[in-house]
């Protein structure tokens, strides 16, 4: 069976290939949808990514993570759990010389879950459907959210933007639906 591949789409690293690994629930956003979403921050944000840090929660085949890496963003932490997509991860990253991408192969619940200094300006979520992530996601996510943030999730359905979250942005390609929300901290 050949093996699938994507490309980052802009950036420093455009045009480069992404081995997408045979893992459960792992679907790679599509091109177009990765344009729009960096189009979406690109607005947001003027233009500055150098500043940013950003989480890739469900990194799977690092698309999403590495689009950031490639505009400039300081920092970006991926975080993947299957050990195939780390090992495919880390090469890439290896190969692209890509010093602001840091990978934790984990759970995505663990890093959320502890009370970490770390804050970011974007957390990338595309958890594997019907799993329920997101609902376990949203309480845990202002443990490492900058005040402002903002949240890009993919789902199977709409999203209906939480108590904390103001929708910004939304589309649907396929069968997925795609959001961007802003967070700002209103409790604690």
């Amino acid at each position: 069976m050949a093996k699938q591949y994507i490309r980052i789409v802009g950036g420093n690293y455009r045009r480069t290939p992404i081995a997408v690994v045979d893992a459960p629930g792992l679907r790679p956003t599509p091109d177009r949808v990765r344009e729009t979403l960096y189009n979406w921050l690109h607005h947001f944000w003027q233009g500055r990514f150098e500043d940013k840090h950003v989480l890739d929660l469900f990194a799977g085949s690092g698309a999403l993570g590495l689009e950031a890496a490639s505009r400039g963003a300081a920092l970006v932490q991926m975080v993947e759990r299957d050990p195939a997509a780390v090992a495919a991860l880390r090469a890439l990253r290896n190969k692209l010389d890509a010093t602001m991408v840091r990978i934790h192969q984990g759970d995505a619940m663990t890093v959320v879950h502890r009370q970490s200094p770390a804050r970011y300006d974007l957390i990338l979520l595309d958890p594997p459907f019907g799993q329920g992530w997101l609902e376990r996601l949203w309480p845990l996510l202002p443990n490492v959210l900058k005040e402002g943030a903002l949240v890009y999730v993919e789902s199977e359905t709409p999203v209906a933007a939480p108590q904390g979250y103001a929708p910004l942005r939304q589309d649907r390609a396929g069968a997925v639906h795609y959001h961007l929300l802003q967070f700002a901290a209103t409790q604690n």
